[in-house]
Parts: C-alpha cells; sequence; structure tokens
C-alpha cells in the first residue's frame, strides 16, 4: 500500500469519526468501531479481520482496564465519603478566605488525580461558589480555576481514561508518565489560573445567578479527616514514584526487597492499595455500602472501558495498514518532531470536544510511527504522550460536555465560559506543549 493512499484512508477515517461524533452526536464506541471495520474491509484479508479487531480490543482493556475501575472506584468513594470536600476545607484552613482561589486550584489539582474532571467539578462546585460568596471573588474566574486545574491532570496523567488507554496503545510506562505528568501539569494549571485571573480583570463577566453559600458547609463536622481523605490519593502516588526510583536506582537488581517495591508499585496494585484505603473513610462499611459503590463506579468505568478498547482497535487496523511506519520515515524528514502528535490531539479535540478520544485517536495513529519519527524507548514514548496530553486540552468549546458541567454547576453565562475558560484551555494546552519541549532538551 502507498503512503499517499494510506495516509489518505486514515485521514477519511478520521474525518468520518469526527462527523459520526460530533455532527451525528453517535455514541463514540460506535462510531470508532464502525470506522475501524470500514478500514479493516479494505485494507485486510476478510479472514484477518475479525483477529485484528479482537486483538486491538483486549490488548487495550489488558493494558488499562484494571487501572481504569480501581481510579474510578476511588473517586466515587471519595465523593461519597465526602472526603473531596474535606481536602478542599483543610486546604482552604491553610490559605485562609483571602487566597480562596488558589485554595481551590490546589483543591481541583489533587482531588483530579483519581477523579475524572467533570465528576470532580461537580462533586467541588458547591464549595466553589460558598467559597467565592466568602472572600466576593468573581465567580467566572472561580469556576475557571478549578475547571482548570482539574482539567490539567484528567488530561496528562493516568489513571484518566484519555492517558491511561494512549499510554497502553503506544506502550509507555504508566508510572514514568504519571510522575512526568504532574511535573507538567502543574505549570499548565498555573498557566490557567494567571490566564483567568487576566481576563476576569481586563473584560467585564457577568456575576452569576447565584453565589450564596451551600448547604453542604453544615456537614463539615461528618467529614472524614484531611489525612484519611488525602491517603488514597497520596499512597498509590508514593508507591509508584518508589518503583521508578528504584528501577532507575538499582537497575538489573533482583533482591526480593526490590521485587516487592516493583510488585506493589505497580500502577495497578497501588491504586488496589489506594481503593481499599478509601474504603476506610466510609460513615458505614457494610457489604450493601461496598456492593452500592462497586455498582456506581462500575456503570462509570463501564463507558469508558468500551471507548478506550475501541480506540485500541482503531489503532490496531492503522497499524495493520503499515502505514505508521511508512508515515514515521516520511514525517521524520520534515523535523517537525513533536509539534506532530501536539498538532493531530489539538485538531481532534477542537473538532469533536472529548479529550479522551482525541489522545486515543492520536496514539492509535502515532504508534507505529514512533521509531521512525526519533522517539524510540520510553523517553520518546513520554514526551510524545505528553506532547498529545497538551493537545488534547485546546480548545475546550461548547462540543465538549465539560464546557456545560462547567457552565452550568457554576450557574455563570455560557459566553463567560467561552471568553475565559475556553481561552484558558488554549493557554494551557500551549504551556504544556512548552514545557514538554523543554524536558525534551534534557531527556533526548
Amino acid at each position: 500500500m502507498s503512503l499517499l493512499f494510506g495516509l489518505s484512508l486514515i485521514l477519511a477515517g478520521i474525518i468520518l469519526i469526527i462527523i459520526l461524533t460530533s455532527w451525528l452526536k453517535i455514541n463514540s464506541f460506535l462510531s470508532l468501531f464502525l470506522v475501524s471495520l470500514l478500514l479493516a474491509i479494505i485494507v485486510l484479508p476478510f479472514p484477518e479481520i475479525v483477529p485484528a479487531l479482537k486483538k486491538g480490543f483486549g490488548d487495550t482493556l489488558a493494558a488499562i482496564g484494571l487501572i481504569i475501575i480501581f481510579g474510578a472506584v476511588i473517586g466515587v468513594t471519595l465523593d461519597y465519603a465526602g472526603a473531596t470536600r474535606s481536602m478542599a476545607n483543610y486546604i482552604l484552613s491553610k490559605t485562609g478566605d483571602k487566597n480562596a482561589s488558589s485554595a481551590m486550584s490546589i483543591a481541583g489539582f489533587i482531588t483530579g488525580l483519581p477523579i475524572f474532571c467533570d465528576s470532580g467539578f461537580i462533586v467541588l462546585s458547591g464549595l466553589n461558589r460558598s467559597l467565592t460568596a466568602r472572600s466576593k471573588s468573581n465567580p467566572v474566574f472561580m469556576a475557571t480555576v478549578l475547571a482548570g486545574s482539574l482539567y490539567s491532570v484528567h488530561c496528562l496523567i493516568p489513571p484518566h481514561p484519555g492517558a491511561t488507554a494512549a499510554a497502553g496503545i503506544v506502550g509507555a510506562n504508566i508510572g514514568n508518565l504519571v510522575l512526568t505528568g504532574i511535573a507538567v501539569a502543574v505549570p499548565v494549571a498555573a498557566a490557567g489560573y494567571f490566564w483567568a485571573r487576566f481576563m476576569t480583570k481586563r473584560f467585564a463577566v457577568k456575576t452569576g445567578q447565584d453565589t450564596g453559600p451551600e448547604s453542604q458547609e453544615s456537614t463539615t463536622s461528618r467529614l472524614p479527616s484531611p489525612v484519611k481523605s488525602f491517603l488514597p490519593i497520596l499512597v498509590p502516588l508514593l508507591l509508584i514514584t518508589g518503583k521508578s526510583l528504584t528501577g532507575f536506582l538499582f537497575p538489573g537488581n533482583a533482591s526480593t526487597c526490590i521485587h516487592l517495591i516493583g510488585f506493589i508499585g505497580d500502577p495497578v496494585m497501588a491504586l488496589l492499595l489506594g481503593m481499599l484505603l478509601s474504603f476506610l473513610l466510609l460513615p458505614v462499611f457494610d457489604r450493601k455500602t461496598i456492593n452500592h459503590i462497586l455498582s456506581v463506579s462500575i456503570e462509570k468505568a463501564g463507558p469508558i472501558l468500551i471507548i478506550t478498547a475501541a480506540g485500541g482497535i482503531f489503532g490496531a487496523i492503522i497499524k495493520a495498514t503499515g502505514t505508521g511506519e511508512q508515515a514515521g520515515v516520511f514525517l521524520s524528514q520534515t523535523r517537525l518532531g513533536l509539534l506532530i502528535p501536539f498538532l493531530l490531539a489539538f485538531i481532534l479535540k477542537t473538532a469533536q470536544g472529548s479529550s479522551t478520544v482525541a489522545i486515543i485517536t492520536a496514539a492509535s495513529i502515532m504508534a507505529p510511527m514512533l521509531d521512525n519519527m526519533g522517539f524510540p524507548g520510553e523517553t520518546g514514548k513520554i514526551l510524545v504522550m505528553l506532547a498529545m496530553g497538551s493537545g488534547s486540552m485546546m480548545v475546550s468549546h461548547a462540543n465538549d460536555s465539560y464546557f456545560w458541567v462547567i457552565t452550568n454547576f457554576s450557574k455563570i453565562e455560557a459566553d463567560d465560559t467561552l471568553k475565559v475558560y475556553s481561552t484558558a484551555t488554549v493557554v494551557m494546552g500551549v504551556t504544556g506543549f512548552a514545557v514538554v519541549l523543554v524536558i525534551s532538551l534534557f531527556m533526548m
């Protein structure tokens, strides 16, 4: 198959996915599967079509399935037990009402590590409006600060579905991605913060419909302690960090201690321990409560698992065409480097609205090209992952469900969300890519 024909097929597939998901409003899983099947019929012999579809589906679930499930359980449990509000209240107690915006940014960043951005925003939106009223801050500014901090980790760091699935597709080490992703997400969140402050000072925005205190504050005495609330997040991160550090400091060491650290520091086992720790936060620890939390978590994780696995099918079919290797050789001569995965994810995100679909699709296209484009080994995969994650941030606008979660739960006007939050996602994405470029100077 010629490079031109292969690229034309992939481009047509991407356009078709965008049309099906954005214009015709067809479910992302069905859209990805149908496009993958159509491509497979065009490029593969009939006996190889079904095995290729199964392999793409199964390999993706094997790589990221348990991580997404355990991450969803931690998020649901923290929400159910009130731990997210406990952490936010603790951070606020240290920063004070005058620094309410900084408090919400920190709270959003930390609680957003295991919780999807839309769920995290819904959980913290009541507290955010209360802090807005107490500190007499601009509600659009406060909403954007919280939204941006949650969004920065959602697009860059596992166990969030897009980053996790894309890591499985390109074969990146999830532990290393978590650590490097946090280093990138911090300046990204800061850039969103300062841009929101600049925009809300420069342009007049409406004050919203209601910024009064929420009744949730009256339940503060029944919230779990901050120390216990932080444990399900911090312990898995420390374990994953420990595994990465021992692998770096003691390469080839086969001692029992190193093996044990590697076992409990595997993202699956680390998140499993985080899930068990989160259960200790429950006011009532019984079979009924646990079953309810698991049922809700599986309901949340199920659609994400299906969509990510469909993205794996799309990637497997693209790989089967052989176009990736050819394109990698060609693109390596353009010297665009990391700009290619960044722009690819950016275009997909802006066009169809979902950061998850954007980064999964971009990863499916990039995976076969990495070696030929000059990104061999673990370091290259991590940099490409973070470039795609940065691109998948922009531009979040009216075709993104998170845009409407921010608008509706903050009780602000859509045009203000578009003016401040949507432009902030552009600044955040560009900042993330700039940080990745700087990191690449030292790592490549």
